[in-house]
């Protein structure tokens, strides 16, 4: 019998931007769960972890990259798209960080985008919608 979580799962999401505002996203790769789909760094909370503290290991384990500052941006519910399936609270993140991007067996590949981008890459999780609600927050709308 396959059990099955019936409370949300705290997820750390951050939003890398570059200097030209675009956003670092990953392909993921030999992962469970949107294998081939983009994402940005992230990763579920640890039970006994700080968000905090998961912030900075998700962005050293994925991507090499040192955090350097976080901001608090918004939180997205994000209900299983099936019976039984995950439930996610994604906290969203504004990350700058320094170092050069190694990636991890988690990811594939790295993009840098912009909202023009978003259409041309399937992004797992509904973190589309959270990607353009940073965005429109930026542009102060």
């Amino acid at each position: 019998m396959v059990m099955t979580r019936q409370f949300p799962i705290p997820v750390v999401r951050m939003m890398v931007p570059d200097r030209s505002g675009k956003v670092l996203i990953l392909r993921r790769h030999n992962i469970s769960h949107g294998g081939g789909e983009w994402c940005p760094p992230g990763g579920k909370v640890d039970y006994g972890e700080t968000v905090e503290a998961a912030l900075v290991k998700e962005l050293r384990e994925e991507t090499a990259l040192t955090a350097t500052a976080t901001r608090f941006l918004f939180y997205q519910d994000s209900p299983p798209f099936y019976p039984g399936g995950m439930h996610c609270l994604n906290l969203y993140f504004e990350c700058a960080a320094t170092g050069a991007i190694a990636l991890n067996e988690e990811s594939s590949d790295y993009l840098w985008i912009g909202p023009s981008d978003l259409a041309a890459c399937k992004l797992a999780f509904r973190n589309d919608l959270g990607l353009l609600r940073y965005w429109k927050e930026k542009q102060g709308g």
